[in-house]
């Protein structure tokens, strides 16, 4: 929650507000702001890879905790555009310190045959604090209040009770940092079986989500004609729905394998990308409520798998090697999509794209082991 929902999707909620106060009612400085953040993801996931030869899996938590509290902080009570974009890249660092480590934290915890539900319970928090900003944020503007930074202090009044939790209650188990992860993670990526098919899966879903969660409000606003409370209530149901995603695709993993279940997970999101493209409002719920859930569930399913054929050793310099994929594909794919929509006059072949894209990930996945079912398969992390 401190990792994602806090320090990187809260900038999108208090965006309208920050931008007017702080930053001169400019949308071009704003977006830069919010390019920083992810730029500062990317850097981030590199650091991470570094950090795990130096450091064990708990230690990157503290570490990301610290640069996640300490953004929040600045961007609570700053009154200077500069600091402002500091804190966002503190927040950035963050965001990938703490959430590359953490899945492997959580399945360590549990048997192997419950990995899927111990990754997908990761990512709970995600849901939970996208749902949280936005309802305190929609409260705040009920009232006089300075939206953007009075809804970063309270996240950093929470954000600190976390880190107090992390620093006595989270103990390494004796793992030792990473003997040997390459630049960026790739060199351990490559013993990973499967790691060629994983890595465009991953970057396919990096690609497709963003064009779908970044431009569906707009769709459904400029393109079906629906006001803007109307297409808010389907981006309510999905943050809501991406709660239970991860628990709901991980634990479904558990049973039908890995491979399987990201298959179906694409198709779905493929097929729920192209219901928006019909206008009616049922459907439109119902396919919000398969996007949350894949939102969350695809890379539930996704760390899953890298939980299952890397230890505890490999596990921080793997993931960020296919996270640093995925995001580089997430930085590139709202241009895209907001290119194409310009020259078209709509979003149409936005969606269509986000629905293709999301199909070559079920289809990369057909190539990942089908063994790896209820941690059944051999070489699993200890």
């Amino acid at each position: 929650m401190v990792a994602q929902a806090f320090g990187r999707f809260t900038w999108g909620v208090v965006l309208p507000d920050a931008r007017d106060d702080l930053l001169d009612g400019s949308n071009t400085a704003a977006g830069l702001f919010g390019t920083l953040n992810v730029s500062a993801y990317l850097v981030g996931t590199v650091v991470v890879a570094w950090l795990a030869s130096r450091s064990t899996l708990v230690g990157l938590v503290k570490i990301g905790l610290t640069c996640s509290t300490s953004g929040l902080a600045l961007a609570s009570f700053t009154t200077e555009p500069v600091v402002l974009a500091g804190a966002l890249v503190l927040m950035g660092l963050g965001g990938a310190i703490i959430w590359v480590p953490v899945p492997g934290i959580t399945a360590r915890e549990f048997p192997p045959e419950r990995r899927g539900f111990a990754t997908g319970l990761a990512g709970v928090g995600i849901g939970l604090g996208i749902v949280f900003a936005g309802r305190i944020a929609s409260m705040l503007r009920n009232g006089d209040a300075a939206v953007w930074q009075t809804l970063y202090r309270i996240e950093l009044a929470i954000a600190v009770c976390v880190f107090a939790a992390a620093l006595v209650g989270l103990r390494s188990q004796g793992e030792r940092p990473s003997t040997a992860g390459g630049f960026g993670g790739f060199g351990a990526l490559r013993r990973i079986e499967g790691w060629k098919a994983l890595t465009f899966a991953y970057s396919a879903y990096g690609f497709s989500y963003i064009l779908v969660i970044s431009f569906v409000v707009a769709r459904l606003e400029d393109d079906a004609g629906w006001s803007p409370d109307r297409a808010a209530l389907v981006f309510s149901v999905i943050g809501v729905a991406i709660v239970f995603g991860g628990l709901t695709v991980g634990s479904l993993s558990d049973r039908v394998g890995r491979r399987r279940m990201m298959m179906i997970a694409f198709v779905s999101w493929a097929v729920a990308s192209l219901v928006f493209l019909i206008g009616s409002l049922p459907l439109a719920l119902i396919a919000a409520v398969f996007v949350g859930i894949m939102f969350s569930g695809i890379p539930a399913a996704i760390i899953a798998h890298v939980v299952t054929y890397a230890d505890e050793q490999s596990f921080g310099p793997v993931f960020s090697a296919t996270t640093l994929a995925f995001g580089v594909a997430q930085a590139v794919s709202p241009q895209i999509g907001g290119a194409i929509a310009d020259w078209r006059g709509s979003f149409t072949l936005v969606f269509v794209i986000a629905a293709g894209v999301a199909l070559l990930g079920a289809i990369s996945s057909w190539f990942l082991p089908a063994d790896d079912a209820s941690g059944q398969t051999s070489g699993s992390a200890s």
